[in-house]
């Protein structure tokens, strides 16, 4: 992600800013081997963030992303949330990612929380049931 985007349009976050109460974090594991994670963090009581999704390259195409990602939107309707949003990178190296979301109802919009407009991000969100 540092690679293809500058550090400063970056919105992962690290360790020490997933370790508080807002932020519910997964990890998907295979044989000992971690393969992927992603967090849901709390905007609001009623709107969720899609957080931190990764998946390490040689595990890709094996469904650890599509997991995570299953248990976030799942977590997130089971708190009540009314809207699921995130931000990813605009670079076709995120394509898989943004079609991974579109799968599972995503769509694209504009910027949502203290986001703005940027060449290097896609805003995307789904509306619960």
């Amino acid at each position: 992600m540092f690679e293809i985007t500058p550090a400063e349009r970056v919105f992962a976050l690290d360790l020490s800013k997933l370790r508080v109460s807002e932020i519910t974090f997964w990890t998907a594991w295979e044989d000992g081997q971690l393969l992927g994670c992603g967090a849901l963090r709390e905007l609001t009581p009623k709107h969720g963030e899609v957080k931190s999704m990764r998946t390490l390259a040689d595990a890709r195409r094996r469904g650890a992303g599509r997991a995570i990602l299953n248990t976030i939107v799942q977590s997130a309707s089971d708190r009540g949330y009314e809207l699921l949003s995130l931000e990813t990178g605009s670079d076709p190296a995120f394509h898989p990612a943004q079609r991974l979301y579109a799968s599972v109802g995503f769509e694209f919009c504009g910027p949502f929380g203290d986001y703005e407009e940027d060449p290097h991000s896609v805003f995307m969100q789904s509306r619960l049931p």
